[in-house]
């Protein structure tokens, strides 16, 4: 679905979409929180978001918002930029999605900053490749765990355990249709327990397990998304 509009005061729920895409705000604003941070969006703006991107639409006002493809994928992308002409991306789509894409990528410029606050903070850390216990980043912050667990939840839609899980499995799945070490190692070097955790992890993440992502059997893209 090329165009999606949102209510006033609707919330979508976090879901995790498995084709790269730019989100491009035609009119509205919403705000999103994902695993590349939160953002409060208005006309003119544009999302991008890689393979798995999982987020939610939060506390948004009506709005209008064009999903282009990114058959490239969006991993050199920045997560936030402007379109210099979303009505012209909007006719062009009619005609080509992805001469619109192609044509949204030649003239991104630079996007505002996302929010923050301290449970972006969190999720930062929870993204990284040493991700801390909350409980000890809860510490750090004066504040108690079950604490920094809510004001997690509230701004993100889903826990930070399950956030951290699905950090790691995004980049270990990088690590594996990216490069050609061995399956063992990659796990190692994500910090994964076994093989099989990672396998586990990846398979929830991406719905294929690291050996067929290997086989590299190709997927067509579509706009479908799983609940996350």
């Amino acid at each position: 679905m090329l165009r999606s509009a949102l209510a006033p005061g609707e919330t979508i729920p976090r879901h995790i979409h498995d084709e790269a895409y730019a989100a491009v705000v035609l009119d509205g604003g919403y705000e999103e929180a994902g695993e590349n941070g939160r953002w409060r969006v208005q006309a003119g703006d544009v999302l991008l978001h890689g393979r798995f991107s999982g987020h939610w639409n939060h506390r948004p006002g009506k709005a209008l918002v064009l999903n282009l493809p990114l058959a490239g994928g969006a991993a050199a992308l920045p997560a936030m930029a402007r379109a210099d002409d979303p009505d012209l991306l909007a006719r062009l789509a009619e005609r080509d999605p992805l001469e619109a894409a192609a044509v949204l990528l030649e003239t991104l410029r630079p996007g505002p900053a996302g929010l923050a606050d301290a449970p972006d903070w969190l999720a930062q850390a929870l993204s990284g490749d040493a991700p801390p216990a909350v409980e000890a980043w809860a510490r750090q912050q004066g504040v108690t765990r079950e604490t920094a667990f809510r004001w997690f939840r509230d701004a993100y839609g889903v826990g930070p355990a399950r956030f951290r899980v699905e950090a790691r499995a995004r980049r270990a799945w990088r690590s594996i249709v990216d490069g050609a070490a061995p399956l063992a190692e990659i796990a190692a070097e994500a910090g994964f327990a076994d093989q099989a955790h990672m396998s586990r992890d990846v398979k929830s993440l991406t719905g294929r397990a690291p050996g067929a992502w290997r086989a590299q059997v190709p997927v067509q893209h579509s706009f479908k998304t799983r609940a996350a």
